[in-house]
């Protein structure tokens, strides 16, 4: 994969049972946490457990849920950035319609 146009698809694959993208948003949820709580208390150590809060329930989504490998071991920035993005349309209740529109345009 050259881009992230190209790689979002793929993540989008990755993540299409609920209780993974559950699991996502709850560790990204905690990680944002983690980094205002470092800000607001002015304590750095925060920030060394938001990887823990972010990653660990989402392998455990794709270890149990969608029995999957995370793609951050392959693409670590993009799966980053996809986190963010499959957060923001999951708050703004976008995420089951995106994963429509990209399962139609596959069978294209």
């Amino acid at each position: 994969m050259t881009s992230y146009r190209e790689f979002w698809p793929y993540y989008v694959d990755q993540h299409r049972r609920p209780g993974t993208r559950q699991l996502h948003f709850i560790g990204t949820t905690a990680v944002i946490a983690c980094v205002l709580l470092a800000i607001l208390l002015a304590n750095p150590w925060y920030l060394l457990l938001g990887p823990v809060v972010a990653y660990g329930p989402a392998w455990i989504g794709h270890l149990f849920v969608e029995r999957n490998r995370p793609a951050t071991f392959r693409h670590p920035f993009w799966s980053l950035v996809g986190d963010f993005h499959m957060y923001g349309l999951m708050w703004a209740g976008r995420m089951e319609a995106e994963i429509r529109r990209l399962a139609a345009s596959d069978r294209r």
